[in-house]
């Protein structure tokens, strides 16, 4: 039904090219990471734009997962909402008009101290470097949105709620407002580890959050820094999994479920005190375009079908499927419809 799934997070018009390893060591960045913008990297959002073939796509991690979702949905129209915060400009128009032909139910909160916020993508081979400049998207205010009447009554009509770690460098009282809502409701609130440097250091603002996780996502650097961070003395993917799972819980009528990707290789899901690997779809090397949005596609595959009530080793099926579809194409884009069973 409409509305059945909420979003919130940080909508960035990406700007994506194929660049070389001399602009990567220049702007000190590691092939495949994603990062916020320093003032050492202010330069770098003008030179990619002037030395490479430039693509502008929608971006922006949730924003991002909650289009697969909707795409993958197909029918009706707005069954996923979005939040976030956007300058009124072209770059927040163009936003704007993505939303509203992938037909999801986008309330942006529009202000003019900052622009709307962009990420460079910076591709190389199957890698992909992303500098997340958020400017206006680092503007969202609960008081100023969330909390407004008809806004929240949006977040009560939701059952199904996710958010990237990478909001909790924004709005952390935003993320506690709605994770809260969803446990004392017994619905789904799903998050994403979304970046080494969130486990780093925004550490408190994620523990916060986590007794209020009922699904983990995250891939194997994020989980591995995760372990670190958390002292689980361990590497192995499927252990840090079952650690993560065990970590403190408010709502005891739903087991925390905690799904890794790891790239090529299987995929790790905790099921009880299991811990099963899926395999992902197969695919040629040379029909990669680029992996820029492959985990937000698979978190949208896995939310389209959560929303639905299915089975869990259906929401990673469908998690491999978007993945699949989303790494043949550049940016995080999709053909008209999917092909999914």
């Amino acid at each position: 039904s409409p509305n059945s799934l909420f979003g919130m997070g940080n909508p960035l018009l990406d700007i994506s090219a194929v660049v070389d390893k001399d602009f990567l060591e220049k702007y000190g960045l590691k092939p495949n990471d994603q990062i916020l913008a320093e003032d050492k990297h202010k330069a770098l959002f003008e030179e990619i734009v002037k030395k490479f073939k430039v693509e502008y796509h929608a971006g922006g991690a949730t924003q991002n997962s909650i289009k697969i979702a909707q795409w993958m949905i197909q029918d009706p129209h707005k069954v996923c909402t979005f939040f976030g915060c956007i300058g009124e400009d072209k770059f927040g128009e163009i936003l704007k008009q993505k939303a509203d032909e992938a037909h999801v139910d986008a309330y942006y909160y529009e202000q003019t101290e900052e622009p709307t916020g962009t990420c460079a993508a910076c591709i190389t081979g199957d890698n992909r470097s992303l500098v997340a400049n958020l400017a206006a998207a680092n503007c969202y205010k609960k008081d100023k949105h969330l909390d407004l009447k008809e806004n929240w009554k949006l977040v009560e009509k939701a059952k199904v709620y996710y958010i990237a770690g990478f909001f909790l460098t924004v709005s952390l009282e935003s993320i506690l407002k709605v994770a809260k809502h969803a446990s004392e409701n017994n619905k789904l609130f799903t998050l994403n580890l979304s970046a080494p440097f969130i486990s780093q250091f925004f550490k408190d603002a994620l523990m916060e959050v986590m007794p209020y996780v009922d699904v983990l996502f995250g891939n194997e650097t994020e989980a591995a820094t995760f372990s670190k961070e958390q002292g689980f003395q361990t590497e192995d993917i499927a252990e840090i999994a079952k650690k993560a799972e065990a970590l403190p819980k408010v709502n005891k009528k739903r087991p925390r479920i905690v799904v890794f990707t790891q790239g090529k290789d299987g995929t790790i899901m905790t099921k009880g005190d299991k811990v099963e690997t899926f395999p992902v779809l197969k695919i040629d090397q040379k029909d990669i375009v680029d992996t820029n949005g492959a985990g937000d596609a698979f978190v949208g595959g896995f939310l389209s079908e959560l929303v639905q009530d299915k089975e869990l080793e259906q929401c990673v099926k469908a998690g491999h499927y978007a993945a699949n579809v989303i790494i043949r194409r550049a940016g995080c884009t999709f053909p008209e419809k999917p092909d999914f069973h």
